[in-house]
């Protein structure tokens, strides 16, 4: 990696600070930590996440990821005067995460109102080394006068949710004038966390300790010398009840795990965590060789969101759509995880897309609940779903304060292709891997029972089987009948279920029957007389609007202040990829010229109103050998979280979307693909490249992949030997092969 991939801020304004806190969020799977500034500004939203720490703030609420007690508050004052970017002069100005070693760091020159110069550098990281650990390091400086010195800094639960109060402080201590720890214990979930720091300084210094009104404080005093810089370490640990089913004494583990990183220091912990990252990027980074700097980058900060968004460490968790960057969707995980996220793990650590399904498997039974209370057979998971595995969907949404009245959320009720999207997870897991113990176990328990909803979805027509009342991915057309995507995805998890049921031998005779009936009953929509896939019922008998000034303001949703959701619903407009939803996840279900028309009639209808919808677009426009317009899509879901938009990402970057630029790169423009069991490399690199290399694993071998304009490599690192498809003819990888293009 070079070192050009930083995310950099070289300019301090108050308009873009919650993009760039969400930006430049520190993590390591088990805790997220978003880049805000040290020193206090009214409007920033400062944000401490676990995995799995969920809670009600109200006995009807909804469960939402709990922003835990603040570390990061430094307050400084220099000769009585509080350091504030909105106070004095900034002289100069630099901020970067450095992707590389997962480090922020920060230096500002600052000219106070009394006309004293200071240089201050402020740097964090959250450990790769040891999930539990978070440390600080500010460095002041005086550059023209001797001045005096003041910091405080601790534990500050006063943080909230948007107002909701989560925590419960249950005690707070300081330990042999040393080490601060608060422990606390979520109101409803009953999850305990204990938060432990302690500060460490050069030179002589006196410190002082306060806790009041839920915060936890040490107030450092020294003299600051001219040109002698003060520098003060902060480390941090924090521990919670689900880091250990045994009942872990939190205080005693948070204060002995400080006491030994105390003797360590900042610098050799960052230097652990860094060789981490090293490690990471030495196995995981896919190098784009472009005429655009900005390609390579904009995929080296995807892959470093996805790592430090994805629990690894633990099954019981999962990947909410804003990660662990923000408090955006309360935390909650949707089918982003299998569709968009799980794929990079699976071809990279499929051990993670084990966990991440086996996140399902552990709340198959809340699934089955749920399909049981609406009147169904088999498992129906949640749209929304938190730590206990529960629907988590709102039951409305925000009042409009136009009519005082709130609309109803018809997601859990409807949009039900989540079951599908989790066994087509499944059963490539299963063709990736060739696991045959979680397929026995985990994989066939999730096949059968979302099998058995989907058939019990069904509904009677005519003698054929239709199912009814859905939202596909296409959230602006609700409460529809035979969605395409719905309909074929239903199709292929009953097929599938039934062709592992035979292959492990599963003698379930009635689901068996019930299956093989739904397969030969189900409608499927089929491109009519113009090649066009009808996206349900009734979408191609709707009338047409000019989009184009929707377009123009893509992910604004601004078409809802020109159209009530009513009379979207009944026009030809689609929020975000559906039916080329469909051509994506299934690239030989159709001629190439039925999915080149679909791809363009509904790219004309689709406002990209979603963030996930761009990068799917970019792959089938690849397929299809639009080189030019999968090009400028890709281009474009790059900038979803990376564009000039100052509030875009204000709650948390958009977990999907960069899932979703690693597979537009893999799945696109290498063409990766499965194809009766076996991947199918046909690569459709992009003009603007010249050469792409990544990384995969594929049924336990590990491969390495380079492809330019006329040849493609394929070296074996490890495993056995594996046979590919590339462009439709058969190669046997015993250790190196290249194959002209």
């Amino acid at each position: 990696m070079n070192k050009q991939q930083t995310v950099t801020e070289e300019i301090f304004s108050i308009d873009s600070i919650n993009k760039y806190a969400s930006l430049m969020t520190l993590g390591n799977g088990y805790l997220g930590l978003r880049a805000s500034h040290e020193e206090e500004y009214t409007d920033q939203i400062k944000g401490m996440y676990a995995a799995g720490i969920y809670n009600k703030a109200t006995n009807n609420g909804i469960s939402e990821i709990v922003n835990l007690p603040d570390l990061t508050a430094i307050r400084i004052e220099i000769d009585g005067e509080l350091f504030s970017l909105l106070d004095g002069e900034i002289l100069s100005y630099h901020r970067e995460l450095s992707l590389l070693d997962g480090q922020i760091k920060r230096e500002v020159v600052w000219k106070s109102r009394s006309g004293a110069k200071y240089q201050l550098i402020f740097q964090r990281f959250v450990s790769k080394d040891d999930l539990h650990l978070v440390g600080m390091k500010v460095t002041v400086t005086s550059l023209d006068k001797q001045s005096k010195l003041k910091i405080v800094t601790g534990i500050d639960a006063q943080q909230t949710n948007f107002g909701n109060q989560h925590l419960l402080e249950e005690n707070v201590r300081v330990f042999d004038e040393r080490i601060m720890q608060g422990t606390f214990q979520t109101s409803e979930s009953g999850h305990q966390i204990a938060i432990t720091a302690s500060c460490s300084c050069t030179g002589d210094a006196d410190t002082a300790f306060v806790a009041k009104n839920r915060q936890l404080y040490t107030t450092v005093t020294a003299n600051l010398p001219l040109n002698e810089p003060f520098i003060l370490e902060k480390l941090c640990t924090i521990h919670t009840s689900l880091d250990d089913e045994t009942g872990l004494d939190l205080e005693t583990t948070g204060v002995q795990t400080l006491q030994k990183k105390l003797a360590e220091g900042y610098d050799d912990l960052l230097s652990k965590s860094a060789q981490k990252w090293k490690e990471f990027w030495d196995r995981k980074q896919v190098k784009i060789t472009s005429e655009h700097e900005f390609d390579q980058f904009a995929l080296d900060f995807a892959l470093y969101h996805i790592e430090i968004m994805t629990p690894a460490h633990d099954e019981r968790f999962s990947v909410g759509a804003k990660g662990l960057t923000g408090p955006g969707y309360k935390g909650h995980i949707f089918w982003d995880t299998e569709i968009f996220i799980l794929p990079h793990h699976l071809f990279t650590q499929p051990e993670t897309a084990r966990k991440l399904l086996r996140y399902r498997y552990l709340h198959l039974q809340q699934a089955i609940e749920k399909a049981h209370q609406n009147g169904y057979e088999g498992a129906l998971f949640p749209w929304e779903s938190a730590f206990t595995g529960v629907e988590e969907t709102p039951e409305f949404a925000a009042i409009n304060i136009r009519t005082g009245k709130r609309q109803k959320v018809a997601s859990a009720i409807a949009e039900h292709h989540i079951v599908a999207d989790i066994a087509f997870a499944v059963v490539h897991y299963y063709q990736a891997t060739h696991d045959d113990e979680f397929m026995k176990k985990e994989g066939l328990a999730l096949l059968k029972e979302t099998s058995r909803f989907w058939i019990s979805r069904a509904c009677e027509e005519d003698g054929k089987l239709s199912i009814q009342d859905v939202i596909g991915p296409d959230e602006y057309t609700e409460h529809i009948n035979n969605n395409a995507y719905t309909n074929y995805m239903a199709h292929f998890n009953v097929k599938q279920t039934l062709n592992y049921m035979k292959r492990f031998k599963d003698a379930d005779e009635s689901l068996l029957a019930a299956g093989e009936d739904f397969l030969n009953r189900l409608y499927l929509p089929k491109p009519g007389p113009d090649n066009i896939i009808p996206q349900d019922d009734t979408f191609l008998k709707k009338p047409e609007i000019d989009l184009s000034k929707y377009k123009m303001n893509q992910g604004s949703q601004g078409i809802l202040l020109d159209y009530s959701r009513q009379e979207v619903n009944e026009m030809q407009i689609l929020k975000q990829a559906d039916v080329v939803m469909l051509l994506y996840l299934f690239p030989d279900l159709f001629s190439s010229d039925v999915v080149a028309e679909n791809l363009q009639y509904y790219e004309e209808h689709t406002i990209h109103d979603s963030s996930l919808s761009k990068a799917i677009h970019a792959i089938v426009a690849a397929r299809c050998g639009e080189k030019e317009e999968a090009y400028r899509f890709f281009k474009e879901a790059c900038l979803i979280d990376l564009g000039p938009n100052p509030h875009s990402s204000d709650e948390g970057l958009h977990a999907a979307s960069l899932g979703a630029i690693w597979l537009a790169t893999v799945f696109g423009f290498a063409n990766v693909s499965i194809v009766n069991d076996r991947l199918s490399i046909d690569p459709k690199l992009p003009t603007e490249w010249t050469e792409l290399e990544f990384p995969i694993i594929w049924q336990g071998t590990r491969l390495n992949i380079t492809i330019t304009q006329q040849k493609m490599t394929i070296l074996k690192l490890s495993g056995p030997d594996v046979q590919l498809d590339i462009r439709g003819t058969a190669y046997q990888v015993t250790d190196k092969i290249e194959v002209g293009l």
